[in-house]
């Protein structure tokens, strides 16, 4: 049976010697009679190719033929026969032609083959030697002149070498040329010592002289040349190079257009972007002319816009959507018009729903689209969205907005059942945008992408929204789903029997199993088709569908049968990579590598044909199936040019042949060295590390293979780097540092005694990029069994994929020592009895995968502990979260407990206390919580006789412990002491009782507050304070009914240290609570001051005063308590005479007393409250001191010049009412350093010595004013001026004179009479002479103490009003103001004596 599906004979292999023959025939005229001469028939000749060819050559060179005689011809026969020979003639000659050809042409390249091999490595060997001779830059190709059409391109080139190799730098005009400067127009290049500068669209301006400079180490060289830019005539210059050639337009759809990486299916989420990227290659590459791109969404042409950008160019083409919406869903397609015409690319782009705004709100509505627009209302519709887990969807909110304003306006107050509304309410002429919100019963979802822009009018004709029919379309039918890829489905479904003006549909799937559905798609898909991507392969998953229309979504269609994501059964494709591994001059061994795709099916057989160089036919090597990807084939002959190609099958069949391999010579290997290694191939492939695999050489040379190098290079390099110098021994390599997402090629070389063999046939290129969702092998320890495994779960798989395990990349195969059990995605390796022959690098490939495969690396201290938690598992031990231990309970009682991180409940266990088992019984309680774990013994009365070991034995299962705890010593006093305080602090809360013992805290005013906290108290309980037994009774009465009381303590200091204790108390007995305010209780007071004192500091603040410079610093509160440190520059102040500390409640202060040059600086104030410094500074320096210093002076020299003011000491008073005929005397006390002048007024006008009025001075201290019989009219405003050269003082006396008989009147003064302090530089009034007048000196009417008086330059001049019924009493006169600084009168001073 032949492997192309028909019965071929094994004699008839040799029939398709000539597999042309029928187009030779058609060339040389052959007929059926020559065809059947050479056998070409089905039967087999008997006369060989050779023997056939030199025949007819030798009848061709004879002159004349000569009929035999036995057999005579008709001349008609013999005619015939001429003819014919002369066409088997004129065929046999282009065969040989032909096989001349094929020879000379083998030869030719077997030649061309093994010169350039010599030249590589003569080449190879010159370029070592040159490599260590250090050479300058030279150009070996310079720069040439170019003369050029304005807008047109032109390139520079020049070709360099140096040792090292030079870097090359451009110019124009002497200036460098920089890309930026004017980005697209030049482009720099360096490939393999060729520099070129490619400046695009030439203008006159470019005109130059360019050099290329290039330099190394070792020195510089140049290339200079001209390029001229001329501009065609008529266009706005001369042109010197006469008629400009017309150019020939060049359409974009004339070009070559072949795509390369194009996009795959991509997966998005609203919110977010995505771009769509095809690569191609285009011919010709022209800058201004890019090919001509269209993009398709769902067969819609897409337009440039700011939701889909487009670009071509730099051999790309994208589509970028910036932000997506589920409108963006769909198949999207990429046409290029090209010169052949149009090559297209589509794949899908699926939208999932952002993350909801609030939990089980449905996703947002799509395809907002006004219909019937008028001038006054528009139909808005939409499509609904997907709701696979969340609540169903109860309505819809329409928003709208002007177009240009942000602001959106919900249309319609309650939510909308159906996907359609009419938005009335609009303006005529304006423009409107709409959106929409689902709402379900958990919330509101996001908007929905806004729709185009409308203009309310009276449109003669407008888009109408079709379909009449209500409700919802009915379920769809039966849904199939079948294999397509290893990560599709595709699923397909029967319509609905009532479509009902149908939308599209919805497609959910589950994975088997599971009940959670997820969505297929997010936009309604029209057709009843779809392919389901993005799923995992070898999973099973089931499908379901619902239709849509604007009423909303039908009920979901049965669900389909369960299927496993694997791909279409089909053929396997080629194999490729034949390369020769040994001969012996009669046999050739190749191997090949696998196909890339298998087809849905495991690889069973592969067929090899081979044929001779020279000749056209294949022939079959095996006809029974090779399962192995190596084979030798026999029956060659030696010196003779070989083909192979190689054919791989499966289930499905035969697939197609790999190309024909490279003519391989059969000839006899005879070198030393080992032959090349072959089947490389990658297991472990990450983001910078893989395992290179390979099999050993066929052909291992004189000796014995040794080793193996591996060499590495990036893709598309020639360059390889050896990566391991010394060679290993074993046939695998770990390589680590690689360039995440790079691609690289491998090969081998197998080393012996005798050298380095030849070089393995390159690898497949491979990325460094790990599969999605891989993961690692796990060490771990059953917890049932204890048995000891390593276990993969796979990332993708096939129904024909099996794990392969291996230790040290040797497969493990039938092994006593493991155990190999798959499940579903995970293979699991049992060691039946792990010991350190079991250490080793385990690894495991999955088969018929695109790669999965990972290792681990089993050493001994992972092997220890695993051996270890597998005997526990084994040996099973009750384990313990807390070992046994015991607390002290109210009333006394100690409980003894312990708790187990899981109890059964047929768990049993026993209390042993000093090798005695206890029970639960009198004075003893044992229970046990099998929720909580926890085992426990109470001990209602704990004594001395409970001293001792207690211990717990627990049996669960098979699984048993014990816990033990030693009681003994000053371990149980402390046990024993606890239990009967708890039992003394249970009898004390029977009555009332401190909950919460005193304890100080600090109010935000600084107020140290003395708290505590009651219970079990009642009306009739009393609470009494007390400080050193002295009883305290606050402002406010203790209110135990609320629960707590408290002493306040204002203004603390250290008069408040002491014991002060509370008394609680009722007929249910007292309570006390003692509170020590000394030592650190005290210290931790202060501190809690400093720290609200602190906070509150204000900023340092200069006050001059008479005696010095002060710095003060306001706060909530200050005590000297408080640790409080000045500094000046830095070092601290200790208080003195020169520096005095101080401070207030509210403030702390420092003065410099009599300051100089030397306190000048930097002053600071530091308050610590124990854990942190407050500070506050000022500084003390240049014009702050300089200010400072000459207010001192000037307050000083104040002072001083008030304290030896001239002033009124005493005796005089504000008013005096005397009766006519009296003697008035008005005296006072007078004081002033030097002595001060006095003068005395009337009415403003000085009063001098008369008969009437005499004025008197004694001693310098006594000044009197005596008017003899006094008459009304010595009613008036009288006062006294004292004063010297530091200032004075003005005293103003209200004197009525009232007649005998008269009532005494009431004085009434026409302005309040003050005294005034009065400068020295103050005028004096000018003197008036007094009328004379002889009255005797009364006694003057004694005043209350009066109020100094307030300075005033100028006496007052209001008299008052005599009053016209006098009386002999005077009445208390209104005390006066007080001035600062004149210090108050507070005693009269004495009248001195008459003389």
């Amino acid at each position: 049976m032949g492997r192309k599906g028909t019965s071929i004979p094994p004699g008839a292999r040799g029939t398709f010697l000539f597999p042309s023959a029928s187009a030779s025939q058609a060339a040389s005229g052959w007929s059926d009679t020559a065809s059947r001469c050479f056998n070409l028939s089905g039967k087999s000749s008997s006369k060989s190719v050779s023997q056939v060819q030199a025949q007819a050559t030798e009848a061709m060179a004879e002159p004349a033929y000569t009929i035999p005689v036995f057999r005579q011809r008709t001349t008609e026969e013999t005619e015939e026969y001429q003819r014919v020979t002369t066409n088997v003639g004129k065929g046999l000659a282009v065969i040989q032609e032909e096989l001349h050809r094929m020879r000379m042409a083998t030869k030719a390249q077997v030649e061309s083959l093994e010169l350039q091999r010599e030249v590589q490595g003569m080449m190879s060997k010159r370029s070592e030697l040159l490599d260590d001779i250090p050479k300058m830059p030279d150009f070996l190709v310079a720069l040439r002149p170019h003369t050029v059409w304005e807008k047109t391109p032109v390139k520079l080139f020049c070709t360099v070498q140096g040792n090292s190799r030079p870097i090359v730098k451009w110019y124009k005009g002497g200036v460098p040329v920089d890309p930026l400067s004017a980005p697209g127009k030049y482009k720099m290049e360096s490939k393999y010592g060729v520099h070129s500068l490619i400046i695009s669209r030439c203008a006159v301006s470019d005109t130059a002289e360019y050099s290329a400079v290039a330099t190394n180490q070792h020195g510089t060289a140049t290339s200079k040349a001209m390029v001229t830019v001329k501009r065609p005539s008529g266009a706005g210059a001369s042109c010197q190079l006469g008629l400009v050639p017309h150019l020939t337009d060049i359409h974009a759809s004339k070009l070559e257009v072949s795509l390369l990486d194009r996009f795959s299916v991509s997966f998005g989420v609203e919110g977010g972007s995505i771009s769509l990227v095809c690569t191609m290659v285009v011919v010709p590459d022209l800058p201004n002319v890019p090919p001509l791109a269209q993009w398709y969404r769902d067969d819609k042409l897409l337009k440039p816009s700011d939701l889909a950008e487009m670009a071509v160019g730099g051999g790309a083409a994208r589509l970028t959507l910036p932000h997506l919406a589920k409108d963006d869903e769909g198949l999207y397609t990429l046409r290029i018009f090209t010169k052949d015409g149009t090559a297209e690319h589509s794949a899908y782009l699926f939208v999932s729903d952002a993350a909801p705004s609030a939990a089980g709100a449905p996703g947002a509505p799509m395809s907002v689209k006004a219909y019937d627009i008028n001038s006054d209302y528009v139909l808005v519709a939409w499509k609904p969205p997907n709701t696979v887990n969340e609540a169903p969807i109860t309505g819809y909110f329409v928003d709208r907005c002007e177009a240009g304003s942000d602001t959106w306006v919900q249309c319609s107050d309650a939510p909308v059942k159906v996907c359609k509304y009419p938005v009335h309410g609009l303006v005529a002429g304006r423009s409107y945008r709409f959106r929409v919100r689902a709402v379900n019963s958990s919330g509101i979802s996001r908007p929905s992408r806004k729709s185009d822009k409308v203009t309310a009018l009276d449109a003669a004709e407008s888009e109408r929204l079709q379909g009449t029919e209500e409700g919802v379309p009915s379920a769809p039918g039966q849904v199939v789903a079948t294999r397509n890829t290893k990560s599709s489905v595709f699923v397909q479904w029967e319509p609905p029997k009532h479509l009902k003006n149908l939308m599209g549909y919805y497609i959910d799937g589950r994975v088997v199993g599971s009940k959670e559905w997820f969505p297929c798609n997010h936009k309604p898909f029209k057709h009843n088709r779809f392919v389901v991507h993005g799923l995992t392969p070898g999973e099973s998953y089931a499908f379901r569908v619902q239709a849509v229309n604007v009423y909303g979504l039908s009920d979901e269609s049965q669900e389909s049968s369960p299927i496993a994501v694997e791909p279409a059964l089909a053929t396997p494709s080629a194999p490729s990579g034949i390369t020769l591994l040994s001969c012996d001059g009669s046999s050739m061994t190749v191997a090949w590598k696998s196909p890339k795709h298998c087809g849905g099916s495991k690889v069973n057989a592969y067929y090899i044909d081979k044929r001779n160089a020279d000749t056209l036919t294949w022939k079959e090597v095996n006809l029974a199936p090779v399962t192995e990807r190596i084979c030798t084939v026999d029956n060659l002959t030696e010196g003779t040019f070989y083909e192979f190609k190689v054919q791989a099958g499966n289930l499905a069949g035969v697939g197609v042949p790999s190309a024909p391999s490279a003519p391989m010579k059969c000839g006899a290997w005879t070198m030393d060295e080992p032959g090349p290694a072959y089947d490389l191939s990658f297991s472990e492939v990450r983001g910078n590390s893989l395992v290179v695999l390979w099999k050993a050489p066929v052909y291992t040379g004189a000796s014995a293979v040794t080793g193996y190098q591996v060499d590495m290079a990036k893709k598309g390099s020639e360059e390889f780097v050896t990566l391991n110098q010394e060679a290993v021994s074993q046939r695998y390599l770990q390589v680590s540092g690689l360039e995440e997402g790079a691609t690289y090629v491998f090969r081998v070389r197998a080393v012996n005694a005798n050298g380095v063999g030849k070089p393995s046939q390159l690898s497949e290129p491979v990325c460094a990029r790990a599969l999605p969702g891989t993961r690692e092998i796990v060490a771990s320890v059953d917890e049932e069994t204890g048995d000891i495994f390593l276990s993969l779960e796979a990332c993708e798989i096939c129904e024909t994929s099996k794990f392969v395990w291996s230790k040290n990349y040797k497969p493990i195969g039938d092994c006593p020592r493991v155990g190999v059990t798959t499940k579903g995605r995970t293979s699991r390796l049992t060691f039946t009895k792990p010991d350190k022959d079991d250490l080793g690098r385990y690894s495991v490939v999955v088969t018929d995968t695109d790669g999965v495969s990972s290792s681990h690396t089993l050493t001994e201290d992972a092997l220890n502990t695993m051996l270890e938690l597998s005997y526990a598992i084994r040996h099973p031990v009750v384990p313990l979260k807390h070992g046994l231990n015991y607390e002290v309970l109210e009333k006394g009682h100690v409980r003894f407990w312990l708790q187990a991180v899981k109890l059964s409940p047929s768990v049993s266990y026993r209390f042993i206390v000093n090798d005695k088992e206890v029970t639960s019984g009198e004075g003893h309680k044992i229970s046990h919580d099998v929720a909580t774990g926890i085992i426990q013994m109470t001990v209602d009365h704990f004594t001395r006789a409970n001293e001792g070991t207690y211990t717990v034995q627990i049996h669960d299962g098979k699984a048993k412990t014990q816990s033990s705890l030693v009681l003994v010593g000053d371990v149980f006093k402390a046990a024993l002491k606890e239990a009967e305080f708890q039992r003394k602090e249970h009898i004390r809360k029977q009555g009332p009782h401190f909950s919460e013992y005193l304890y100080f805290t600090v109010t935000e005013d600084c107020t140290v507050m003395l708290a505590c906290k009651v219970a079990n108290v009642k009306k009739e309980t009393t609470f009494h304070w007390y400080k050193e037994e002295d009883e305290i009774v606050p402002e406010t009465p203790p209110n135990v009914m609320s629960g707590a009381c408290a002493l306040p303590i204002p203004l603390f200091s250290r008069k408040d240290q002491g014991v002060f204790k509370a008394v609680l108390s009722d007929d249910r007995g007292k309570d006390t609570s003692l509170f020590d305010i000394s030592g650190q209780v005290f210290d931790d007071i202060i501190n809690a001051l400093a720290q609200l004192a602190g906070a509150s500091a204000s900023e340092l603040v200069l006050q001059c005063t008479p005696e010095g410079i002060r710095l003060q610093c306001s706060m909530n509160y200050y005590t000297e308590e408080m640790k409080t440190v000045w500094k000046h520059k830095e070092t601290k102040i200790a208080s003195s005479e020169k520096m005095r500390i101080g401070g207030t409640a509210e403030m702390a202060w420092m003065q410099i007393c009599d300051p100089s040059d030397k306190e000048k600086g930097h002053y600071s104030i530091e308050i610590c409250d124990g854990e942190k410094t407050h500070a506050r500074t000022f500084d003390l320096s240049g014009q702050a001191y300089t200010d400072a210093y000459e207010e001192y002076l000037r307050l000083k020299a104040a002072a001083f010049a008030e304290k030896n003011r001239g002033r009124v000491v005493g005796g005089l008073p504000d008013v005096v009412t005397i009766m006519e005929h009296k003697s008035l005397s008005l005296t006072c006390t007078v004081w002033g350093e030097p002595t001060p002048e006095v003068t005395w007024f009337k009415n403003e006008q000085e009063v001098t010595s008369s008969e009437h009025t005499r004025v008197t001075f004694d001693g310098g201290k006594f000044s009197s004013l005596v008017i003899t019989k006094v008459t009304p009219e010595d009613s008036g405003k009288y006062s006294i001026n004292v004063r010297n050269k530091y200032g004075g003082e003005f005293v103003e006396i209200t004197v009525s004179v009232y007649k005998h008989g008269e009532q005494i009147p009431e004085p009434k003064l026409g302005q309040p009479k003050t005294a005034a302090a009065t400068p020295a530089s103050t005028p004096v009034p000018p003197k008036s002479p007094a009328p004379p007048s002889k009255t005797p000196t009364p006694t003057p009417s004694k005043a209350q103490t009066p109020a100094p008086s307030v300075k005033s330059p100028t006496p007052a001049s209001t008299p008052v009003p005599k009053s016209p019924t006098p009386t002999p009493k005077s009445p208390t006169p209104t005390p006066r103001g007080v001035k600062s600084p004149t210090p108050p009168r507070f005693m009269k001073s004495p009248t001195p004596p008459r003389k």
